[in-house]
Formats: C-alpha cells, sequence, structure tokens
C-alpha cells in the first residue's frame, strides 16, 4: 500500500452507490489506496442521501461519527457528498466546521481536485451538469462479478412526495453505445451479472434528440447481447405503458432476468392523485396482472409510501387489499416524510407519526408472510446461483444469489456442500427458506475453465459501502 488511504462510506440506493464508486476510482487515480476501517484513512468521503427524513438522519450520524476520527489527529479531511450536501450545502457548512470539503449529487470527478490539495471548501455545481461516462474511472464494490449500471441521472416526473428532480436535474439519458461500452469493460474485467438503473427507467431515452432516439428494449437488448455476460436485471420500471418488446424481452431472451423492479407507491385512486402518480388501482391491478401472465417465474419487487398525507384508513386497507391479492415477491416500505420543497408537505390531513408507524408493522408483517411463503415454494428446486463469496455473518460459510436476488436489495442462498469461487455461476438445490434468505447444496463441480478472473477492480471482499436498505433493513456491505 502506498501511504495515502481513503475510506468510503455510500449511503442510499444503488444509483449513489454507483457515484460512489466513480469516486473510489478517482481515488485509486490520484493514488490512494481503499482502507476497510475508517480510523486507518487519511481521508473519508461520505456520500450521503437525501431522499426521506430516515436517510437524511442515517447520513447526518454518518458524517459526525466520522468527524470524531479528527480528534486523534490522524483524519486529515472529511469530504461530504452526494443529494444530502446538494440540497442543504450552506447548512452543512455552518454547522459542521469539522467537514472539510462539500461536494454535490454531480460532482464525483471533483474528488481529484479535493486529493490534490487544490479545491476550495465548497465545490456543490449544478446538479443537471454530469452523467456517468464509460470513460469514467470507476471501483466496483460489488461482489462477485455483480455491477450496477446507470443509464441515466435525473427525473423529469413531478410525484408531489419528490424532490429528487431537484437534487439531480432533469432526465439525462447516457448514449446506447457509451452504455455497451462501459458494460464490455466490465466484462472483460469478469462481471458475470448487471443491474440497470435510473431515476426513471421507462423513460430511457426521451430525452434525446429525436433522430437518435432509442428504446428501452433496444438498449436492454444491446447489453444483454454483449459476449460473455450472464444476467440483465432492470431496475425503475414507472407503471405506465411497457411496450411488448420491453416485456417479450423480459420473459424471453435468455440473458435478461425476469425480474421487474416497478415502485408503485400506493394502490388507492385517492392517494394515487393525490401523489401526481398518474394511474389508479385498477390500472395498476391490469398491469400486474398482464407482466404475470406473459413474463414466466417472473419476480416482481415493488415499494409502497404508508402515511402520506391524506391517507385514510380506507386508503390503507385498499393498499393492505392490494398487496395480500398481488403477492408480490418483494416489498420496500416507506415512511412518509415531509421533505420541504415537495408538493405533499404543503398538503393537510397529515397522518400521525403512531399511526403511520402502525400501518407500516401491518404492511410488513403482511409482506414478510408472503415472503416466506414464496421461499418455501422454492425447496427442492434446483436454481442457478451467482457465487458472491463468504458471508458476512458467517465467515465459514459461502453465499451466492439467484437470478431472483437483486444484490444488496434482495436476500442471499447461503451454500453447503462444497467449494464455489465468486464469479461462478452454480446449480443449487434450496434445501431452507426463512423469511429473506435461502439455503442450498452445491450440486455441480464448478466452472474451472470459465469462472472469471477478477481483477483489482473487481474485489473478492466487499469495500465498506453502508447502505440504507429501503424495505427498513440498515445492513453493512
Amino acid at each position: 500500500m502506498s501511504g495515502k488511504k481513503i475510506h468510503f462510506v455510500s449511503l442510499g440506493c444503488p444509483k449513489n452507490r454507483v457515484d460512489s464508486e466513480v469516486m473510489l476510482g478517482v481515488a485509486r487515480r490520484a493514488g490512494y489506496d481503499h482502507v476497510p476501517a475508517p480510523e486507518d484513512a487519511e481521508v473519508i468521503v461520505v456520500n450521503t442521501c437525501g431522499f426521506i427524513g430516515e436517510a437524511k438522519k442515517e447520513s447526518i450520524d454518518a458524517i459526525f461519527e466520522m468527524a470524531k476520527l479528527k480528534e486523534d489527529g490522524h483524519l486529515q479531511k472529511l469530504v461530504v457528498a452526494g443529494c444530502l450536501s446538494q440540497r442543504h450545502p450552506t447548512e452543512i457548512a455552518d454547522e459542521m466546521p469539522e467537514v472539510d470539503h462539500i461536494l454535490g449529487s454531480s460532482d464525483m470527478l471533483k474528488l481529484e481536485q479535493v486529493l490534490t490539495g487544490k479545491a476550495d471548501r465548497m465545490l456543490v455545481g449544478n446538479p443537471a451538469d454530469w452523467v456517468v461516462r464509460a470513460s469514467d474511472p470507476r471501483t466496483i464494490s460489488t461482489p462477485g462479478g455483480s455491477a450496477y449500471v446507470k443509464i441515466a441521472e435525473g427525473c423529469n416526473r413531478t410525484c408531489s412526495f419528490c424532490v429528487i428532480p431537484q437534487l439531480r436535474g432533469g432526465q439525462r439519458s447516457r448514449p446506447v453505445e457509451d452504455v455497451v461500452a462501459e458494460v464490455e469493460q466490465l466484462v472483460a474485467a469478469g462481471v458475470r451479472e448487471v443491474n440497470l438503473v435510473s431515476q426513471d427507467t421507462i423513460a430511457y431515452g426521451r430525452d434525446l434528440p429525436a433522430g437518435a432516439r432509442p428504446t428501452l428494449a433496444e438498449l436492454v437488448r444491446r447489453v444483454a447481447d454483449v459476449p460473455g455476460l450472464h444476467w440483465a436485471r432492470l431496475f425503475y420500471l414507472y407503471p405506465e405503458t411497457i411496450t411488448d418488446e420491453l416485456v417479450e424481452l423480459i420473459a424471453q431472451h435468455p440473458r435478461v432476468v425476469p425480474y421487474i423492479d416497478m415502485p408503485l407507491q400506493h394502490a388507492a385512486d385517492g392517494m394515487l392523485r393525490r401523489m401526481r402518480r398518474g394511474h389508479g388501482g385498477e390500472r395498476l391491478r391490469k398491469l400486474v396482472t398482464r407482466l404475470r401472465k406473459d413474463i414466466p417465474d417472473l419476480t416482481f419487487r415493488t415499494a409502497f409510501i404508508i402515511g402520506h398525507p391524506g391517507e385514510t384508513d380506507e386508503e390503507f386497507k385498499d393498499l393492505v387489499d392490494f398487496v395480500t391479492w398481488a403477492e408480490f415477491d418483494r416489498v420496500g416500505v416507506f415512511r412518509y416524510s415531509d421533505e420541504e420543497s415537495s408538493r405533499s408537505a404543503e398538503m393537510p390531513d397529515k397522518v400521525p407519526a403512531r399511526v403511520a408507524s402502525n400501518r407500516y408493522r401491518k404492511l410488513m408483517s403482511l409482506q414478510r408472510r408472503i415472503a416466506h411463503k414464496k421461499n418455501t415454494a422454492l425447496i427442492g428446486r434446483e436454481l442457478e446461483v451467482l457465487v458472491e463469496g463468504t458471508s458476512d455473518e458467517h465467515e465459514f460459510v459461502q453465499m451466492g444469489r439467484h437470478r431472483g436476488q437483486a444484490p444488496d436489495i434482495d436476500g442471499q442462498v447461503y451454500l453447503s456442500g462444497g467449494e464455489a469461487r465468486p464469479g461462478e455461476i452454480r446449480r443449487v438445490r434450496i434445501t431452507q427458506a426463512s423469511d429473506y434468505d435461502l439455503v442450498g447444496e452445491l450440486l455441480d463441480e464448478g466452472e474451472a475453465d470459465h469462472a472469471p478472473t477478477l481483477t483489482v477492480d473487481l474485489p473478492k471482499k466487499r469495500i465498506s459501502l453502508r447502505v440504507l436498505q429501503t424495505d427498513g433493513r440498515t445492513m453493512a456491505t
């Protein structure tokens, strides 16, 4: 190792994780080595989330926790980046003197100025100034040959509860060729699974010039056809018109995972109108029915907000009935929090915190039972599992994921009956199930000649990035 050491704390969604990985790449290019223990670092970067109150609190707590390390004199620079600093740069500067540099949500590449000692304290720019490119430096932090790929930045929606367009700017789609180039680079380095993310994935390409406006299906097909890639997965599909071409691709392409991540937010007509979601409960039922029918073996993940202003007992009951009917494979539940400058923050009829908490517990309890039922149904089945490596909780147990489990968001498959290498795709028979995780027995001998050789940019162990989960579970990764 060199004498320059850096530590990262990344909070929030997978999109934020990609930004953290770009900053990891910037740091490496500047001659810094990542260290897993913050007390060993001379520079610490906290990449914050500012989406909801819980995430903001987690971000602030992380900043203060890291700031304490200045007391022993070893930590020289504390850098705060991301959505929280984009939204509240002045407050952070005034109230947190321990913070040496403040970067916004599109200032990832400015970290190099900080590390070379040529930067002002305030480096928060226009959130619409940047979108990741294949040529940007990046160090992957997800283990086992998996990576997130951001296909667009920003959002043009006007959902009443959301301030992401203010924090990230309007929709900015990457050209197809640039996304494909990044996937080719990742596959050449050993990645076998890519997870395509953006704030509004279904709107991909709509902001590009009319003569060069690709469809999402076109992009996904190009990515899935990259030689050497095994799985491609889609995230954050807005519940509007999904083309037959895209549905057919998810259903039939051998490397496109039959996995739909579609945050529906609610199911009651009145709530959906107040949220400015542009669709009603009956339409959502038809959409779920269609996707279940047309995509065999579909894993359906969604998310809901409970406790939004005006949510009545009857509307919450509509949501409970909808979740009971749909039996989603995965559900994340957010407790609503007022976000200043959002339309919802100005609405009357606030739901008391106690009522929102009770609704949260009821919905999560319902979904836990559904998830356990779904997992139990997998016992005895043989599944392909992407091996990630050693379990965080049990050093003598290996773990991986089947195609219905997204990295860091869904559960794990804990492996028995042999040895496996990170990045291998193995046949596994499921033997046990819990609410979120599975246990399986390795059946084959591995891919001796085909398993990827992981480069320095694809760690066998997880780089220390702390992730705030959307289903209420917080885990260190």
